[in-house]
């Protein structure tokens, strides 16, 4: 039962701690993915190299852990409060053709990262951007202002 606590415990802290970080800084990864992408091998390493020698300690860390991504999910599914918890929201960093220091600031994105992203999603000016969003999975989408008919969204995923 030590196992298991001790992967919950691991969990949560290295999920959190990634949250606290910033969306910007995870780059395509959500935080359960690098969660899960750091704690599996550690949990498996100690059993593989026998220093635990007990294969089966392992392998309920492992499923612990699963368990608790899965878990996590479901309630992130469920619940707005616990996705917003977990995943975030989104930032607005450009409204109307203007940015947004303030989201600019609190998201660490340079004006330089947001021109560099307009630029790969086909806008030459600010001044054509209605909104630019910083999505939870940090990439960066555009909206452009509409011109002479339908408006359009253009996305720029990566952005990392």
């Amino acid at each position: 039962m030590d196992t298991v606590w001790r992967v919950t415990a691991a969990y949560f802290f290295l999920m959190f701690a990634l949250r606290a970080i910033g969306k910007r800084d995870l780059g395509k990864l959500a935080p359960f993915d690098l969660v899960v992408i750091l704690l599996i091998p550690e949990l498996l390493s100690q059993s593989l190299v026998r220093e635990d020698f007990s294969l089966t300690n392992g392998f309920i860390g492992v499923a612990t852990l699963l368990a608790l991504v899965f878990l996590t999910s479901a309630a992130s599914y469920l619940s707005k409060r616990v996705s917003r918890a977990v995943e975030g929201r989104p930032a607005v960093l450009v409204q109307h053709g203007s940015l947004v220091p303030d989201a600019m600031n609190r998201e660490r994105v340079s004006p330089d990262e947001i021109f560099a992203q307009m630029h790969k999603s086909g806008l030459e000016h600010i001044s054509q951007v209605k909104w630019g969003i910083l999505e939870t999975d940090g990439s960066i989408s555009f909206v452009p202002r509409e011109q002479g008919g339908g408006q359009q969204r253009q996305e720029e995923s990566d952005v990392a």
